[in-house]
């Protein structure tokens, strides 16, 4: 596998962290620092995927506003609470 060095600067506190995790995990800093990369682009990655994915069903399926949410939680606790709101393309 092909690799390549990256640099970062960070602060020291935080070296330090990573220093002490990678001693405690018996571990690189570099084996701690590719995980992490890992962990943290693929978990933005998800996020962006579900992002668009939801955009997407709204665009497909309509949205709620706002003010019809906040009207009809504010008539849960009355005795004539309002039906839930449905979704509408507008």
């Amino acid at each position: 596998m092909d690799k390549r060095v990256l640099t970062a600067h960070v602060p020291i506190d935080l070296a330090q962290r990573l220093d002490s995790f990678a001693e405690r995990r018996d571990r690189s800093r570099g084996w701690v620092v590719k995980q992490a990369l890992t962990s943290y682009i693929d978990w933005e990655e998800e996020k962006d995927r579900l992002t668009l994915e939801s955009l997407e069903e709204a665009e497909r399926l309509g949205t709620i506003p706002h003010e019809e949410i906040a009207a009809w939680a504010e008539s849960l606790p009355t005795d004539n609470p309002l039906p839930p709101p449905g979704p509408r393309k507008e």
